[in-house]
């Protein structure tokens, strides 16, 4: 065979055998189901800080760019969202909440914003007249710190339970401290469980006395479980849940950190998210019993349930109250009580079980520590659970609030890896009794000091303690880069977060506290569709006009969860 056409025969061959292995053509992308255009886009990730617009496929980030880059995304059945200009963030993490607790308020008497104990009087006095023959009248969100007025006659400032029996003398009423850490009662209530004057202080709790040694219907802390509250509606959890999850969303907020749930209620998120009546990505802390999370921890251990809406792997335990009713546990003495330090509501050898028990299932533990003595004494515990446990590298614990340090102890937070779980809006709501409690010395030294603890490395994560404070973004956002009170005084300014700090605390930074920083937290290619957008933007807009802004949308893994 002639040479020529030998080698046309072997290119022939060769270029057949090699075609099979040759990539076809790309196919065009496929269109977004989502494309949110036409706006500021801030990521919070530093990769691509910003963007014009946004494409959504199914519940992830496909693609970030210029408007024009992402009008290739868009087909047919594209929903189409144009921003005119609006912001859009990382949809807020809410990383310290009670989400029961969030919906029980709508169903019970709002107490919030009385500004003295006739307010509350008045509101008691109509649901008495409305409730039927020994019906409990039950509400939450009184502070005799906000009062306008001291009531008379008082004990430490509180009232007492006669100017409520006179309002309602038959049904029994249970009011508690908008902090969660106190209840005040009427001799109604009193009689029906059995406290009198006889009755001692149980441990981590005490039941406020006259000069008489009478109950003034006051109970701190553990002594309020001693009310024997009658057997409630047992579709009550469930429309709390329902309603939560509806004020969340119209927050912006598509992540939430419950602070303390019971197996039981667990179940029932769980069967709820089935139903797809939660529409809020939920993080949950288990409170029990340390029997309980010995015998249950193990099944229930659950990471992105139900499509990334239910996690549970983390642990709540509480080793103090509350500085507004003078519950936080002090390592010096109240300014304005002298005669007390505070309560130590659980014992270090029941919280160091359950450091054990975090550790052997490889849960989060997360304790509520709002005084000096009481953070400290967790970060001990939590120093001798890591030096124990080498082989936990980054297991990310938690201390709750972090209201008060002593200036020894910031540091610790950075170089132990212990995330500073914080609210913001507590600083600025609580300013004008801090002083009174601690003095301007320790208040100056370690109260609410969110720099002090960003510039040694600590993470911050921002949450507003929900029913504790309203459930608002917004709110904590401007309390964090103003520290401004309603007053007008500004606490503290040297501990005020920059606006990027700010949203990074509500966004990434809460993602990060939860293990969740690589699904969510940033707007990324890749990560869960969760965004908010807001009617302005809140990291250019004078400071005095970041509380008129509004949510316009939640989207929640792609989805339109709330329109304004």
């Amino acid at each position: 065979m002639p040479i020529l056409t030998r080698l046309l025969i072997l290119f022939a061959a060769t270029t057949w055998s090699a075609a099979p292995s040759q990539a076809p053509p790309s196919p065009p992308p496929t269109a977004a189901d989502l494309v949110l255009t036409n706006g500021r886009i801030l990521t919070m990730d530093a990769t691509r800080p910003d963007a014009e617009a946004i494409a959504v496929r199914g519940d992830r980030i496909v693609a970030l760019g210029t408007i024009a880059e992402m009008a290739k995304h868009r087909g047919p059945a594209t929903e189409v969202i144009d921003l005119q200009g609006q912001l859009v963030v990382p949809g807020f993490i809410e990383s310290h909440g009670h989400f029961a607790g969030i919906g029980e308020s709508q169903l019970q008497l709002d107490l919030m914003e009385t500004t003295s104990w006739q307010d509350v009087l008045a509101m008691v006095n109509a649901a008495a007249k409305k409730a039927r023959p020994g019906e409990w009248i039950v509400g939450r969100g009184w502070h005799q710190d906000k009062w306008v007025s001291r009531p008379s006659p008082a004990v430490e400032g509180f009232p007492t339970h006669a100017s409520l029996d006179a309002v309602s003398p038959d049904n029994p009423v249970l009011l508690t401290h908008a902090s969660g850490h106190a209840a005040f009662v009427n001799g109604r209530a009193l009689a029906l469980s059995n406290i009198t004057r006889a009755t001692p202080n149980p441990g981590g709790g005490e039941i406020l006395k006259d000069a008489g040694g009478e109950p003034t219907g006051l109970l701190r802390e553990t002594a309020a479980s001693r009310l024997r509250v009658g057997a409630g509606d047992p579709g009550r959890e469930e429309r709390a849940l329902a309603l939560a999850s509806a004020e969340v969303l119209s927050k912006g907020i598509t992540s939430f950190h419950d602070a303390g749930a019971s197996f039981a209620t667990i179940d029932l998120m769980k069967r709820m998210v089935d139903d797809r009546r939660i529409g809020v990505r939920l993080w949950v802390m288990v409170s029990e019993s340390n029997a309980r999370l010995a015998a249950l921890l193990a099944r229930y251990r659950t990471i992105d349930y139900g499509g990334g809406f239910l996690t549970v792997r983390a642990i709540k335990r509480q080793i103090d109250g509350a500085l507004g009713s003078r519950g936080a546990w002090l390592l010096a003495p109240y300014t304005d009580k002298p005669d007390s330090v505070g309560l130590n509501t659980t014992p270090i050898a029941d919280l160091e079980e359950t450091a054990r028990l975090a550790m052997a299932h490889d849960y989060q533990l997360c304790v509520h520590a709002i005084g000096d003595r009481a953070n400290r004494e967790t970060l001990d515990l939590f120093e001798r659970a890591f030096v124990a446990n080498p082989a936990r590298r980054d297991p990310r614990w938690r201390v709750e609030h972090v209201q008060h340090l002593r200036a020894a102890d910031i540091p610790r937070f950075g170089r132990l890896g212990v995330i500073a779980s914080m609210q913001t809006i507590h600083a600025t709501s609580d300013a004008p009794y801090v002083l009174d409690r601690l003095g301007p010395s320790r208040a100056e030294e370690g109260a609410y000091v969110w720099q002090k603890l960003l510039t040694t490395g600590a993470v911050v994560a921002n949450g507003t303690d929900a029913p504790v404070e309203r459930v608002d973004p917004i709110a904590n956002f401007h309390a964090a880069v103003s520290r401004r009170t309603k007053s007008g005084a500004v606490f503290y300014p040297d501990q005020r977060m920059s606006r990027f700090e700010a949203l990074k605390a509500a966004t990434l930074n809460g993602a990060y506290a939860a293990f969740q920083e690589k699904s969510r937290g940033s707007l990324t290619v890749g990560k869960l569709a969760d965004m908010t957008v807001l009617s302005q933007d809140i990291t250019a807009v004078p400071e005095d006009r970041i509380l008129a802004t509004a949510v316009v949308y939640t989207i929640v893994g792609g989805k339109v969860a709330f329109r304004r």
